[in-house]
């Protein structure tokens, strides 16, 4: 099921945009039901999103691309769906690179229109596996079709309130571990990135880790995943400030940029979310606004690049409001700003050829 219509007329829809981060899979039966129990990754909080949403493969993702909005291009972000179910573990991800590299194929036909869907791709890869993991990285970059950019690992998403994310945690300080960093330094060798998903607390370990790997392009997820719920609920302005001085810290590393989005996530700081009946573009503008504002103040426009993390982030409203949103927060961006915060930054960063 592709997004909700939007009933918000399309602010500035001339403007090209790149959707620097979003997802596509078909999320089985067994998993939603896990989900649902907290048994899984995110939790339950996030299983009537999921379930609404359980299939979005191209024509769902192409819909909501062609919402109103002029996207040009988007940048697919790990999902760890259609992984192989054979094979070395290590291997496995490898498919899910296949997967999206014949969506973006499909969209480079041309028989869908102009947009670039998956122009860029970044897989999930385990870096814990030292030097060894060079082997899985040119597989993924074979599989990509010229279209591979960077790696993400979701095993950093780790708090020591173990509710926030069900039964399932990440690794405590994954970016610290030494086998971690022996195959980070593999990416720089072979012109890859890194995409940083993790929380909040977590922030102070990427900035070590950037520090440690100056010639590495590191791309913060998210702004950092500000969290409201468990151990942290009712904390929201001292984590708030918490998180400026992080992010301001982070803004001083030149290897490192940041996506703008993911704050439509049921992760307790924003009411809009899940709100009935949904938030509007301005409602939303004015609660992102705080994050928004303090991440392109410290990293500059530059450095800064908008995502819908759809369809995670279907829990703020419709693709189109979403994008709304963004336009609202960026309206007192001078011309070229606004041209690196839709496009230009994501183009530049994962290097796009459009």
């Amino acid at each position: 099921m592709a997004s909700q219509e939007s009933a918000e007329p399309i602010i500035d829809p001339d403007l090209p945009i790149v959707d620097a981060h979003h997802h596509v899979w078909l999320l089985p039966e067994v998993g939603l039901s896990a989900m649902e129990s907290g048994n899984c990754i995110y939790g339950s909080a996030f299983a009537p999103i999921f379930r609404r949403h359980a299939r979005y493969l191209f024509d769902e993702l192409m819909a909501d691309l062609k919402s109103g909005h002029n996207v040009r291009a988007s940048v697919f972000v790990d999902a760890h769906a259609m992984y192989r179910a054979k094979g070395p573990e290590a291997m496995k991800s490898v498919g899910e690179v296949e997967f999206v590299s014949g969506l973006a194929a499909m969209a480079e036909s041309g028989l869908f229109g102009e947009i670039r869907a998956c122009a860029g791709i970044v897989g999930g890869v385990d870096l814990r596996l030292g030097d060894a993991v060079e082997e899985v990285l040119i597989a993924h970059i074979r599989a990509g079709g010229g279209r591979y950019r960077g790696v993400r690992s979701n095993m950093a998403l780790y708090d020591e309130d173990s509710t926030i994310l069900g039964t399932w945690n990440g690794i405590p300080h994954l970016y610290l571990d030494t086998e971690f960093r022996r195959g980070c330094r593999r990416l720089r060798q072979l012109d890859l990135s890194f995409d940083a998903i993790l929380f909040e607390p977590q922030l102070p370990e990427l900035i070590d880790l950037a520090r440690a790997f100056p010639d590495t392009q590191f791309i913060l997820d998210h702004v950092g995943l500000p969290l409201g719920v468990g151990r942290h609920a009712g904390r929201q302005q001292e984590r708030f400030l918490i998180w400026r001085n992080n992010i301001k810290e982070l803004s001083r590393c030149a290897n490192v940029v940041v996506k703008l989005g993911g704050l439509g996530m049921p992760f307790g700081i924003f009411k809009s979310c899940m709100s009935n009946p949904p938030a509007t573009s301005s409602q939303l503008a004015e609660e992102w606004k705080p994050y928004v504002d303090t991440c392109i103040e410290s990293f500059g426009a530059t450095r800064c690049m908008f995502e819908s993390d759809f369809p995670v982030d279907a829990g703020a409203g419709a693709y189109a409001v979403v994008w709304n949103a963004f336009k609202r927060l960026a309206a007192g961006a001078s011309k070229d700003e606004r041209t690196a915060l839709f496009s230009g930054t994501a183009t530049r960063v994962y290097r796009l050829d459009l």
